[in-house]
């Protein structure tokens, strides 16, 4: 689940497996698989963020460190 703010403010958490798309009308829009659609304070480049984030957490993208050496 990501956590997104609401025009008016308030915050919510969507589940980002089921999110088709994001887009900026210049609002910023997420359409879930099922049709519903939620419009959110912040940028698509935030919610994308978020998104990979929530994945790795879950390990659906895998390990972010991989390909760092030791020293990193």
């Amino acid at each position: 689940m990501i956590k997104v703010t609401k025009l008016n403010g308030g915050t919510f958490h969507i589940n980002a497996i089921f999110i088709e798309k994001i887009e900026s009308f210049p609002d910023t829009t997420i359409t879930l698989t099922n049709g519903h659609k939620y419009i959110v304070v912040e940028t698509e480049e935030i919610v994308s963020e978020k998104i990979i984030s929530f994945y790795q957490q879950i390990n659906l993208l895998g390990d972010n460190r991989l390909g760092q050496t030791q020293s990193e």
